[in-house]
């Protein structure tokens, strides 16, 4: 069985991951009115890599006998001026779920809800190639700056990119 607390924490990270979602299809929408077509590429497939981790949270508390609460979502934001604010905010955001993550693993470690960390410090790990691909991107947007011929290079390059469904050896 999961333990209260770490049910409602995980819970709320669903929603957290399920916004997540919703953040890069909106990116995803803005790029596309800018015929920006392969960075709007990029944040689907982000969008759709947020939506298999609200999964992996839900599949684990059903797995442990817990009642899965889908919360209603909100999203902040959902206009950018730029291709860089909305990487950088890309950015932020990842910086925010890392932040929840460890605290989720935090609670876990207090509650002595062993079984939790193996899910949680698979996210640990993938929040650092989260973190190092939007800020990345948003660096290379600020090289770009206003040079349209390098923004186009990058677009280009940021559109191979695609979306591998995990395996369960991939999952755990």
């Amino acid at each position: 069985m999961i333990k209260d607390k770490v049910r409602a924490a995980l819970n709320e990270q669903i929603k957290f991951e399920f916004e997540s979602a919703y953040l890069y299809l909106a990116m995803a929408a803005f790029f596309q009115e800018k015929n920006l077509d392969g960075m709007a590429q990029w944040m689907r497939v982000q969008s759709m890599e947020e939506m298999t981790h609200a999964m992996k949270f839900y599949n684990h508390i059903i797995e442990r006998e817990g009642h899965v609460e889908l919360l209603p979502l909100g999203i902040k934001k959902t206009e950018w001026s730029t291709p860089e604010e909305a990487f950088q905010d890309a950015f932020q955001h990842e910086q925010f779920i890392s932040s929840r993550i460890n605290g989720l693993l935090k609670l876990a470690r207090e509650e002595n809800d062993y079984s939790a960390e193996p899910l949680l410090q698979w996210f640990v790990n993938e929040q650092i190639e989260e973190e190092a691909s939007t800020s990345r991107v948003a660096a290379l947007l600020k090289q770009v700056g206003s040079d349209s011929s390098a923004l186009f290079m990058l677009d280009r390059d940021l559109g191979t990119r695609t979306f591998t469904m995990p395996t369960e050896e991939q999952s755990a």
